[in-house]
């Protein structure tokens, strides 16, 4: 049973409102966004701007598409309305998506997408469209989750059918930054671990991250229940049910966190026992190498890999370890901490125990608690020109050594007040080898 039907905007004048709005918003959900097809984009966009106080602007001048930005709002877009709408209709992806709504609400369903909506069906509206654009078999993948709905036998034959063509050269692979939009579609919903299941059931991650893949069947014992590629999809479920509105940097980092583990995987001949030293080294750079091809921004990349990279390190036992953890850690925290508990809450095995669980939270505790005291890092009580006026040094890797160990005595409360750090730098000084 759908929901009421939200109330639309009003329609420009001889325009359809098509696509996945009007999908949605026959299923009772208010549009993400809002496509119109018009007989005069421009004018149209910049119609409904002037009405409803919002900014038109040009996508493609030369094919005629338009969007309007409204404060707080979705934001529509406007293309050219075509000659024959059933017939461009007949050519998108999915019957739920061929569908068109004019301003008195009557339906344009070539297609039969009705019937799959309120059968909560997937279906291709053809095979040929699925294979014009073979991205649209990761959109697959992404509306059956988002929606939930369920692929028709036949649509799914033919995604998994793209996605061995596309694996040996038969189809040419969609353009690195539209495969990332739809994963990160996938990955922003609450199930996504569920849904990145269902990309490796259909074919689609090994076009998409084939390095996380190398964990499937790769067994741990010790803390862990599971192989190295379902902890990595338990660790995303883990922090999403803890933290519904974690961001995607934060979300990739829970996915990828053991991605280097494969590699790195060694046994004991003596102990027979399962080894990964230095998975964290090179699973940031796995992750890099990943995000870099997906084309995600270059900051997100690195603070991914960097969480990747850390959430190994040993959590304080004490309060002053607790205020050097924040200090070193700062611009992490506290997303680092939630890659270290979805990591610990998604490991199960015999090596663990609610003793085990409960000394971890206290840890943790204690550095929030440290965050909390100090959320900012100290004023620093002297510059480098100090440093080096007080040394009577040259400027070089020697200042910043001594200005950063200067930076965590003062967070730790062990240097607190102008004439404490100059002391503190020369007794430094004097202990720091020469630099040859």
């Amino acid at each position: 049973m759908f929901r009421r039907r939200p109330p639309l905007p009003p329609f420009p004048p001889g325009g359809l409102l098509v696509g996945g709005a009007a999908r949605d918003w026959l299923r009772g959900a208010p549009p993400k966004d809002y496509d119109w097809a018009v007989p005069d984009p421009a004018a149209a966009a910049r119609a409904m701007a002037d009405a409803l106080g919002g900014s038109a602007f040009p996508l493609d001048e030369e094919r005629g598409y338009w969007r309007v930005h409204l404060p707080g709002e979705a934001h529509h877009d406007f293309v050219p309305l075509p000659a024959d709408v059933n017939d461009d209709l007949l050519r998108r992806d999915f019957t739920v998506n061929a569908l068109a709504l004019n301003e008195n609400r009557k339906i344009l369903d070539p297609a039969g997408g009705q019937a799959d909506l309120k059968a909560r069906r997937l279906r291709m509206v053809s095979a040929a469209n699925l294979r014009a654009d073979p991205l649209r078999a990761w959109r697959a993948a992404r509306l059956e989750l988002t929606l939930g709905f369920r692929l028709e036998v036949e649509t799914e034959r033919v995604v998994r059918q793209v996605a061995a063509d596309l694996s040996d050269g038969t189809l040419r692979m969609p353009a690195p930054e539209r495969i990332r939009d739809e994963l990160q579609a996938l990955l922003a919903h609450p199930d996504a671990a569920h849904g990145l299941k269902r990309m490796e059931d259909l074919g689609l991650l090994a076009l998409t991250l084939p390095e996380l893949r190398e964990g499937i069947g790769l067994q741990q014992g010790g803390y862990h229940h599971l192989d190295v590629f379902a902890h990595g999809l338990e660790a995303l479920h883990q922090l999403i049910a803890r933290l519904p509105d974690a961001a995607l940097p934060l979300r990739w980092a829970a996915l990828l966190h053991d991605v280097g583990k494969p590699r790195s995987h060694t046994v004991n001949p003596s102990t027979g026992r399962t080894h990964f030293h230095g998975h964290d080294k090179l699973g940031a750079a796995l992750t890099t190498q990943m995000l870099t091809r997906l084309k995600l921004p270059g900051e997100d990349i690195k603070r991914i890999a960097r969480l990747v990279e850390t959430h190994m390190v040993g959590l304080p036992a004490g309060e002053k370890e607790a205020r050097r953890f924040v200090h070193r850690r700062r611009n992490l925290l506290p997303d680092l901490l939630w890659i270290m508990l979805a990591d610990r809450e998604a490991a199960r095995g015999p090596s663990s125990s609610e003793a085990g669980r409960h000394a971890y939270a206290a840890a943790m505790g204690r550095v929030l608690e440290a965050l909390e005291e100090q959320p900012a890092p100290p004023r620093p009580l002297l510059t480098g020109a100090d440093v080096m006026a007080l040394l009577d040094i040259s400027p070089g890797p020697r200042v910043g050594e001594i200005m950063r160990a200067l930076g965590e005595a003062v967070a730790l409360g062990e240097v607190l007040d102008g004439a404490e750090a100059r002391a503190f730098v020369v007794k430094l000084g004097k202990n720091l080898s020469p630099i040859r």
